[in-house]
């Protein structure tokens, strides 16, 4: 990849509504919105809450589904030659398989990411990335249908995450995004209600997805993307120096739509400042101390 800075699946749309700022080649690849099998609708409005520190949202993994995706939207990318990181998901197994199998290799796709925070319709509703086991199996059945490299999107909302990770790559994961939102709401005082429950995002999720990231990457040997709470430059320094080997951003961009432009130049400062030839020369030096 050109760069190791992405965008976080869902905050660019399908790649064309950021072109009147700023060129999607700019990224080291771009990750799609969440794809399943069949359109989905999402849910209703209100779908973003604004908080102090972050932001609340419940789109519901609205999407065009993944056969569209691919006679509409995957053309663009060919013409801008910017390599994909597809962000995939379903509520059942046969949904999440089905996915990644019509998924077929091509140059451009340089991964596949499952959205493991979703729930299991079969199993009550419990999120398929919150128990070991469950992590073991679907990936490896997924694994098992594609040619393109796998990486698992982890949710946070686990009693160990490590555990989790390494059931993961147990199953032939070639790589983790750490992390996925936290559950949270928003709450309107004024009018005493609560107008949605979704995923929280943005600065205060930071610390919690750098523990992740730092600690799954001392325990597995397959490449960390971290994301979560990354406004700038330093943030995303901070991300590599925990393990990470490519990081995401998303919220900073609804604040600042030059946000990722920015990140990838500050990084590229910093490490012409220190002496760095490549981010190589950073990643994991957390872990020697």
């Amino acid at each position: 990849m050109r760069s190791p800075v992405l965008n976080a699946s869902g905050t660019l749309g399908y790649g064309v509504e950021i072109e009147p700022l700023w060129g999607v080649e700019t990224l080291g690849a771009y990750v799609t919105k969440g794809l399943s099998i069949k359109p989905h609708h999402g849910n209703l409005p209100p779908r973003v809450w604004e908080e102090r520190h972050g932001m609340i949202n419940s789109i519901g993994l609205q999407n065009v589904g993944v056969d569209r995706f691919f006679d509409v939207y995957f053309p663009f990318f060919k013409k801008k030659r910017t390599p994909i990181i597809v962000n995939f998901f379903g509520f059942t197994e046969d949904e999440y398989i089905a996915c990644a199998g019509k998924i077929k290799p091509d140059r451009l796709i340089v991964a596949l990411e499952m959205n493991l925070s979703c729930p299991n319709i079969k199993a009550g509703g419990i999120s398929f990335g919150k128990e070991p086991r469950m992590v073991f199996d679907i990936v490896k059945k997924v694994k098992a249908v594609t040619k393109i490299p796998l990486f698992a999107k982890l949710t946070p909302e686990v009693k160990n995450i490590v555990d989790i990770a390494t059931a993961a790559c147990e199953a032939g994961a070639d790589g983790l995004t750490l992390i996925n939102t936290m559950p949270a709401a928003g709450f309107d005082a004024k009018k005493r209600n609560i107008p949605l429950k979704g995923g929280l995002s943005g600065p205060v999720l930071k610390p919690i997805a750098l523990r992740a990231v730092h600690e799954c990457s001392k325990a597995v040997s397959v490449p960390v993307i971290g994301v979560g709470g990354i406004m700038d430059a330093m943030d995303a320094v901070s991300f590599f120096m925990a393990g990470a080997r490519a990081i995401q951003v998303g919220t900073a961009t609804f604040i600042d739509p030059y946000a990722i432009p920015k990140i990838i130049k500050g990084v590229s400062d910093y490490l012409d400042a220190n002496g760095h030839k490549t981010i190589d020369d950073i990643v994991g030096i957390a872990n020697n101390v």
